[in-house]
């Protein structure tokens, strides 16, 4: 099975590229919405699969590379944005909050350096999101050092230690929530980073249809909510599959012409921006507008700074993770790195 779907793609990246962004934009406004609408359907329907997406995109994209190497990339792009955005966050809840005779969320200092540097559970507030980004490169060293020991992905060594790290996300959800810097979800991450690397490898056959459309439906019926950040996964095995199959619905419709759209990819290259800025407009603004207008520009003012920051080579490499402009536009930073996808 390997090498099939995959290398099939390889030929034509700008087209793979394109789809997923798309992907990836539907996720973030998912993502956005989950965090305005906070109680209800809506909220339920969007906690069925939203952040799954992400890892299921970060899966499909990823090729083993040297270990080392990777480690370092991880943590020169993302940890170093994660830090930055999180420094600026910080910073501005401070200002904004004693400007208006508020007690900020981080009041205590230096006391409160250790609550920042854990991360994780312990950001709340207008910093809930931060657990993702620590999450995912902790997830993917992980999955790149054992996909370059063990490169058949339907191999037997991978079908253990994904189950077994399956058993551990379950284990580790029911006895605590306590999450620094998002450690609690990586067994789960790992497990659907390595779904979607699994998925890259599968083509695609209408039949797929049903049983996906089946399980989507199952899931969203049900109300089973995910909260990966508490380590909350829903029904054991069912909430997941749910999502998994509502993720690679989401993979199918992206490539549909309707939705494969230049503002929907645009969008979904600067999720990072929106995920990073948009929980911040959501607390601070909550109660002052209506919840669609509160959407749109929670979506709208992230995305825009998104592309000042990319116009300039220092704001790009330092808060969007990319060496300058050009590269940005080579390798079009988001929630999910795209290092292991080529473009001539």
């Amino acid at each position: 099975m390997d090498g099939g779907r995959a290398a099939a793609e390889a030929g034509k990246p700008r087209e793979r590229l394109e789809w997923i962004d798309a992907a990836k934009g539907i996720g973030i406004v998912a993502v956005v919405v989950g965090h305005v609408w906070t109680r209800g359907a809506v909220r339920d329907a969007v906690y069925a699969f939203h952040m799954p997406l992400f890892f299921l995109i970060s899966g499909y994209l990823f090729r083993p590379q040297p270990s080392l190497n990777f480690a370092r990339k991880q943590i020169e792009t993302q940890g170093q944005s994660y830090v930055l955005w999180l420094a600026l966050a910080v910073g501005f809840d401070v200002w904004f909050e004693r400007l208006r005779g508020v007690r900020p969320v981080f009041h205590d200092w230096p006391g409160d350096l250790w609550r920042v540097a854990f991360g994780g559970s312990d950001l709340r507030g207008p910093f809930t999101v931060f657990w993702f980004v620590p999450c995912l490169i902790i997830a993917r060293i992980v999955c790149n050092v054992v996909g370059m020991r063990f490169p058949k992905r339907l191999g037997w060594p991978w079908l253990v230690i994904a189950g077994l790290s399956l058993i551990l996300a379950y284990a580790l959800g029911r006895a605590t929530d306590v999450s620094p810097l998002g450690l609690l979800t990586v067994p789960m991450a790992l497990v659907l980073l390595w779904v979607g690397w699994v998925w890259a490898d599968v083509t695609w056959r209408p039949v797929l249809w049903v049983p996906l459309a089946a399980l989507a439906a199952a899931a969203l019926v049900s109300g089973s909510a995910i909260n990966m950040k508490a380590g909350d996964y829903g029904w054991p095995l069912f909430s997941m599959t749910g999502a998994v199959a509502i993720s690679f619905l989401i993979f199918r419709v992206a490539r549909f012409p309707i939705v494969n759209i230049a503002p929907l990819r645009r969008l979904g290259a600067a999720s990072l921006t929106v995920m990073y800025m948009h929980v911040p407009i959501v607390h601070y603004l909550s109660g002052h507008l209506p919840k669609p207008a509160l959407l749109a520009l929670a979506v709208l003012l992230p995305f825009a700074v998104h592309y000042l920051l990319k116009a300039n080579r220092v704001t790009a490499r330092l808060l969007l993770g990319v060496a300058n402009s050009r590269a940005s536009e080579r390798q079009p930073w988001s929630l999910i790195a795209t290092s292991a996808t080529r473009r001539p």
